[in-house]
């Protein structure tokens, strides 16, 4: 029964795997200015459904068009081998002041992150197993690690940076709701995954981080 529910997960993550070097291959078709059209095409789109919806900027902050443009110029940047630069994070927030609100955003946001960088590393894992380099048992306990280790990627994770901020206020209790995006380097986050796990299968008593170290070296 295991062995037929990591097969699934494994299926399920190469499917998502597939659909992301789908979209990377679109986009490294098209010219920087193409790119910078779709991604000014695309916050104008969501800067009208947000200001709808009530949000607004902080004092001094950039309009939120502004802000949803570097957005979407991160999202769609590239590193040499046509991944994406950044790893992006959202989460929203509630707080009896703004600051507060704010704080809590910016922890779930990270939580968001490290959410996709697990499953990000979970494809890697069923990389290696395709290539014979790990074997099913040994995969599946580096699996479980990845699982158990998110708190561990967030707090590994270092400086992000927020591209994205706004907030309303509830019109009956005046709470503040803040939306945040942030981004943060894919290759540092990977680096940060990667360490996190070793030091999950290092408290469970596993010798597999050396293993982890060397097949990761290829990939």
């Amino acid at each position: 029964m295991k062995k037929i529910l990591f097969s699934a997960v494994l299926a399920f993550m190469a499917i998502g795997l597939v659909n992301a070097q789908t979209e990377r291959k679109a986009v490294a078709k098209m010219t920087e200015k193409e790119l910078n059209e779709k991604a000014a095409k695309a916050a104008r789109k969501e800067a009208k459904n947000l200001e709808k919806e009530g949000w607004q900027i902080a004092p001094g902050a950039l309009p939120i068009d502004k802000q949803l443009d570097k957005t979407y110029r991160m999202q769609y940047e590239q590193d040499d081998y046509g991944y994406p630069k950044y790893i992006m994070g959202e989460a929203m927030s509630i707080g009896q002041n703004y600051d507060a609100a704010k704080m809590q955003a910016l922890e779930l946001a990270k939580q968001n992150m490290a959410g996709q960088i697990q499953t990000e590393v979970t494809a890697l894992i069923e990389n290696t197993v395709a290539n014979n380099q790990l074997g099913e048992e040994e995969a599946a306990s580096v699996t479980k690690s990845v699982m158990a280790s998110k708190n561990l990627i967030s707090q590994s994770i270092g400086r992000v940076v927020t591209v994205m901020e706004v907030y309303r206020t509830d019109a009956k209790t005046r709470n503040k709701e803040v939306l945040v995006r942030i981004a943060y380097n894919s290759d540092m986050a990977r680096k940060a995954a990667i360490n996190a796990v070793k030091k999950q299968l290092e408290q469970e008593g596993m010798d597999l981080h050396g293993k982890l170290d060397k097949l990761l070296e290829n990939n």
